[in-house]
């Protein structure tokens, strides 16, 4: 226990160290039945757990919180999204909160009106500033609607997406992007005006790796996605922007820990495993900046 409080009391003190924020990045512990938990870091390089479960999973058939993906909006609220059953659900969960600690009641949010839908999985936040709302992109897979190349039907993914400006109402379901392929876990990023990255990854047997698409608007068209730039069973990638570069970790689901590329351009990688560290047990969510008041108020509790 002292050496519990020890790393806690150093932790707080290194808070210090950030400037008015910090980086944190969402994440849960397998089997993925326990909730929301988080890591932060001052240099979004070196990352530290942050103890404690935030929020249980309470909504879904299965009831499980993967892929939590978290941003803040103008209003100061930050919004919670999460895959709540591996199969069956046809929809997410989402939470709200002002200050990471304190959740609202979990609800959940059907977004798929076709019922063969197998699944929803990886629901990704990005917050749209041109037309000042907020997407949603996850991937379903509905056996027999693509060709199936070479992926069982139920596991022929594509990508999906809805709009809201409230998060009680929402757009309908529209396609985001058909590769000709199986694709999943999508996070969106705006370098600027007229200028969007996708880093999605490509779920078909024979790659299982991540890859980039362009586009003008976040609502597409999406470029055709690039040859990959990780190795294969890979997934869940996050972006971190670290001075004028951005940092991509990913998930290596096989070797159970995270692998990062750095880049600048998003066409030419350096691979960054070496000169990152994410502590072990943690999967992956998404990566956000929080007030470092916030951070130390975590870390404190």
């Amino acid at each position: 226990m002292k050496i519990l409080y020890s790393i806690l009391f150093l932790a707080v003190m290194a808070l210090s160290s950030c400037s008015t924020s910090c980086y944190v990045y969402s994440s849960f512990h397998e089997p993925a039945d326990e909730g929301l938990r988080f890591l932060w870091s001052e240099d979004g390089l070196h990352w530290d757990s942050i103890p404690g479960v935030w929020l249980h999973p309470d909504v879904g058939q299965q009831r499980v919180m993967r892929d939590p993906s978290i941003i803040r909006t103008p209003d100061g609220l930050f919004r919670l999204v999460w895959t709540s059953s591996w199969r069956g659900d046809l929809g997410f969960g989402y939470a709200e909160s002002r200050d990471l600690r304190h959740w609202s009641k979990s609800r959940f949010v059907k977004t798929m009106t076709d019922t063969t839908t197998v699944n929803v999985w990886a629901p990704e936040l990005f917050y749209d500033d041109v037309r000042g709302e907020s997407m949603i992109v996850w991937a379903s897979c509905i056996p027999g609607k693509f060709a199936r190349g070479i992926e069982e039907e139920n596991n022929n993914h594509r990508l999906y997406y809805t709009t809201t400006r409230d998060f009680r109402t929402f757009t309908p379901t529209r396609l985001l992007m058909d590769p000709g392929y199986s694709v999943i876990d999508a996070t969106l990023l705006k370098r600027g005006p007229r200028d969007y990255v996708m880093v999605v990854k490509d779920n078909t047997r024979n790659e299982r790796n991540i890859k980039v698409s362009f586009a003008t608007d976040p609502h597409g068209p999406w470029s055709t996605p690039s040859a990959p730039f990780t190795e294969s069973f890979t997934e869940g990638p996050s972006v971190s922007r670290v001075g004028s570069d951005y940092v991509i970790y990913y998930d290596r689901y096989r070797t159970k820990d995270f692998g990062a590329q750095k880049t600048r351009d998003f066409i030419h990688f350096e691979d960054f495993t070496q000169r990152v560290s994410v502590p072990p047990l943690h999967k992956h969510g998404t990566i956000f900046k929080a007030p470092r008041r916030l951070v130390r108020q975590l870390l404190k509790k």
